[in-house]
């Protein structure tokens, strides 16, 4: 009889796997669980004998070498659970464990379930702006529909009355339910074990503890928000259960595309057109910018696609400053439609006779 191959672990396996290991046969097999099951009881002894040894280093030690066990109690303590603490569940494929199965039996008569304290939901919403609304910022409205505490009861979904019998369990202050052979007996949820009701149900939410509420809230939007950046509005969520607190608001903005801007981080890009004869002797032209116009200088022998930076000119930062003004320059040649300028163009190209092909 191998007592790892009865636990199912290897025999690398630690103390804590032999624990888990026993928990998951013992929630199968125990004579409790199996009441008059002959079969289940042997199996059930021999799963305890396997834990006993394996859970003592020593006696593991003396089985690992000779394959045998030092006189043992196994047949005197095989259907207690002395030393053993079954109340940790555990998760997984072990899962449920008497943990699991005795929790209602052993909760104390009267005890109330802990109030669930956690916030409430959280709410999403969407604002839409255009590319200089999103660069300035400011303050936008949106109407959100939450839920709110009920103002008759203040969240707790009843009020208080005059004491009456729980007609759920008839006064007694416990309910019974049955699993398998096992009967089991519980407080009574209703009345928290007392058998006594001192509240009736609010009438304003019928016990929801909440109230559908419509509410315009402004919005403080930061300069500079990219698309599909969020912005959080805190306590303007759901209302949380048994009067918590409520959750957050999150508002996701989406920014229109611009006509001529692109913005690249907190860089804007705009693509300006030049003429040839400013590409090629320098000149000084205006640009649009974000908050109005710019100028700029062009140097001589200018190239189209080049790129100059308007400082300061861009995104507003986070951090303070702003991103620069990126203006790519595109070369635009004219439609040559008179003798002359097709005669100087061609004097051009005979002075300036260079192959701009050439590598």
């Amino acid at each position: 009889m191998d007592f790892y191959v009865i636990l199912g672990i290897e025999k690398g396996a630690t103390l804590a796997d032999v624990k888990r290991a026993y928990k998951r046969l013992a929630r199968r097999y125990h004579p409790d669980i199996n009441p008059g099951d002959r079969m289940a009881a042997a199996q059930f002894r021999q799963i305890a004998e396997a834990y006993e040894t394996l859970s003592d280093p020593d006696r593991r030690r003396h089985y690992d070498q000779s394959g045998a066990t030092p006189a043992t109690s196994a047949a005197e303590g095989a259907f207690g659970f002395d030393g053993f603490d079954f109340s940790v569940s555990v998760s997984g494929a072990d899962a449920p464990t008497f943990g699991d199965l005795f929790a209602e039996v052993f909760q104390p008569r009267g005890a109330r379930p802990a109030d669930d304290s956690s916030q409430g939901a959280d709410l999403h919403g969407t604002i839409e702006l255009s590319f200089e609304e999103a660069l300035a910022g400011g303050q936008r409205e949106l109407t959100v529909t939450r839920q709110e505490h009920c103002r008759t009861c203040r969240g707790t979904g009843r009020l208080h009355a005059a004491e009456t019998r729980c007609g759920t369990c008839q006064g007694s202050g416990i309910v019974k339910s049955a699993r398998g052979h096992m009967v089991f007996s519980k407080p009574c949820p209703h009345c928290a074990g007392s058998g006594r009701l001192r509240h009736t149900t609010c009438p304003s939410c019928g016990g929801a503890q909440v109230a559908m509420q419509s509410e315009t809230i402004a919005v403080n939007i930061p300069p500079g928000l990219g698309d599909g950046s969020r912005v959080r509005v805190p306590s303007k969520g759901h209302a949380g259960p048994n009067g918590s607190g409520p959750g957050d608001l999150y508002i996701t903005v989406r920014v229109r595309p611009h006509p001529i801007f692109r913005r690249e981080g907190d860089d804007v890009l705009v693509t300006v057109p030049i003429a040839i004869h400013e590409a090629a002797l320098g000149a000084r032209i205006e640009v649009p910018a974000p908050d109005g116009s710019a100028r700029l200088r062009v140097p001589p022998g200018t190239q189209s696609g080049q790129r100059f930076h308007v400082r300061g000119r861009g995104v507003p930062s986070r951090g303070g400053g702003r991103g620069d003004l990126i203006v790519e320059v595109r070369l635009v040649l004219p439609r040559v439609l008179d003798e002359r300028s097709k005669e100087l163009l061609r004097e051009f190209g005979k002075i300036n006779n260079a192959d701009v092909r050439a590598s």
